[in-house]
């Protein structure tokens, strides 16, 4: 029977749900995630064996080795090893085996047993998959609510090809993703970027096949997971993308491993490791690796250490209080000399801000690197509720002949829809900032094809004004739409300060009045 997408996500919550008695929403991904991959690896080996007999019978004339090379070359992808050979305690590391134990003392040991070794026997595959583990001890998870949870796990449908799609499994991963970070809000937020904000990104990047994808802050591997889909819906094959993706935090690079795994992605790497002290991916000569695709939505102003001598620092080293700005120079240093190119989310102040990151803001426009900004709305995302924008750059010498000599602006800060917690882009809200990304403009820089009155406001703008700007990126200088708004926001704070002015005037006159009355300390 046919599993639905609405049955497995269910399924999936209840279980999550059951975690609600003993640890923040915000962890919950470190149990649900594991236990879910767990169970899709068990049910999947356990598919594969049962063909593998039906197929063979008759195997009394194989040695159990024998049986083990043809089960291995012909059926699995994997192994399920067995824990604790030729003892009392000996049993296979799968779901099933440690669900019947659920009963007797030491139950998060066993789990935590069978996990590495799974890890242990599939190193190329699963290496760190599981992440830290550290639910597994019964200080953090009693054995009752882990109980609890494998229980109302079970009853999620058998998670293999000959039940459902990798489409329909990926897709309760995704929901899961969102569920937590919906629910809550900051903590979860930051190793999930909404997926209207990844869709349009990689709309504008565009990966084709056979292509090198690379995520510096990969956080769940939700846009290398994006750029697949999008290759695959266009009818390509997703599954030709080399995939790399870096993450400091070896959990949260664990539920990436695991996301791509489960979306039937298999060409992909991801190491863990701060990117800008520590890149994992670099050549020979101890330079940066560089990508055809590059795309990031790295923590916003970021306190770090700044470089004292690396190649990456183009037109100088971002300032101690804001790595914005380094992530965009090693971003750049990625980029494929010939046909790279990269897109980043990043606050408005990166626009604008002043001091060393102006500098290096002169020299990426001096070289031609930026393409284009994007405004986005604000309280997009689950950590912060600041407008953002996306930033997109190209490989020196790469960028189309009109485009070339100047930056595109387009303002999509008032395109949104209200969700429950946030703010959301619309599918007709990318399509319209696509579209207006792949225009064309006249002598003037304005679009030379507008989509009409409910289009968004864009311009492409000559090096040559930015520089008369001092390099100033901030849309409202070359958008008059954004320059309106931002001279009413001008005229409130000017009228605002006038009647505090005029409050405080009336405050003294009336402190004046009681105390020539005799009447103290209303002033106090």
């Amino acid at each position: 029977m046919t599993v639905t997408q609405q049955e497995i996500e269910n399924r999936l919550w209840d279980a999550a749900d059951e975690l609600r008695v003993a640890i923040p929403e915000a962890q919950y991904s470190s149990v649900v995630f594991p236990l879910m991959f767990w169970k899709y690896l068990s049910d999947t080996w356990e598919h594969h064996h049962e063909e593998f007999l039906a197929d063979n019978e008759g195997l009394d004339d194989l040695s159990p080795e024998e049986a083990h090379e043809i089960e291995y070359r012909d059926y699995q992808s994997f192994e399920i090893p067995v824990i604790h050979p030729g003892t009392v305690a000996e049993r296979r590391a799968s779901w099933a085996s440690i669900l019947a134990t659920i009963t007797q003392p030491g139950l998060g040991q066993r789990v935590r047993a069978s996990l590495q070794a799974i890890e242990t026997a599939n190193p190329d595959k699963f290496s760190r998959m599981f992440g830290s583990m550290t639910w597994t001890s019964e200080e953090v998870l009693s054995a009752e609510v882990l109980t609890a949870v494998m229980q109302a796990m079970d009853r999620t449908p058998k998670m293999h090809e000959g039940n459902m799609s990798h489409d329909v499994l990926g897709g309760a991963y995704e929901y899961l993703l969102k569920r937590f970070s919906d629910g809550s809000g900051t903590r979860a937020g930051q190793f999930f970027t909404p997926r209207e904000v990844v869709e349009l990104i990689v709309e504008v990047l565009d990966p084709q096949g056979h292509e090198s994808v690379y995520d510096p802050t990969c956080g769940s591997g939700g846009m290398l997971i994006a750029s697949a889909n999008l290759l695959k819906a266009r009818g390509g094959r997703g599954y030709t993308l080399s995939l790399y993706g870096q993450e400091a935090v070896a959990d949260t690079a664990g539920v990436a491993r695991m996301n791509l795994f489960m979306h039937n992605l298999t060409q992909f790497q991801v190491e863990v490791g701060d990117t800008l002290k520590d890149p994992r991916f670099t050549k020979p000569d101890g330079s940066v690796a560089q990508f055809d695709v590059i795309l990031a939505n790295p923590p916003y102003s970021l306190k770090w250490k700044p470089w004292t001598n690396d190649p990456r620092a183009l037109g100088g080293v971002a300032p101690q209080s804001s790595a914005d700005w380094a992530f965009v120079q090693h971003m750049i240093a990625s980029m494929d000399p010939k046909k790279g190119r990269a897109g980043v989310v990043l606050p408005h102040g990166v626009l604008f801000r002043s001091g060393q990151e102006a500098a290096i803001r002169q020299r990426v426009l001096d070289d031609d690197l930026l393409e284009a900004v994007i405004g986005l709305p604000a309280n997009l995302f689950y950590s912060t509720d600041i407008p953002t924008a996306a930033l997109v750059f190209r490989a020196s010498g790469t960028k189309t002949a009109e485009r070339r000599g100047g930056v595109l602006f387009i303002d999509a800060s008032k395109r949104f829809a209200k969700a429950k917690n946030r703010n959301v882009l619309t599918e007709a809200d990318i399509a319209d900032v696509v579209t207006s990304y792949r225009s064309e403009f006249d002598a003037d820089g304005t679009p030379a094809d507008p989509d009409g009155e409910g289009g968004l406001a864009a311009r492409f703008v000559p090096t040559s004004e930015i520089m008369a700007n001092r390099y100033d990126l901030n849309i409202g200088r070359y958008i008059k739409q954004a320059a309106v708004e931002q001279e009413d926001l001008g005229a409130l704070i000017d009228a605002y300060s006038l009647a505090r002015t005029e409050r405080q005037r009336t405050e003294q006159r009336m402190f004046s009045v009681l105390s020539d009355a005799g009447i103290e300390g209303f002033d106090e």
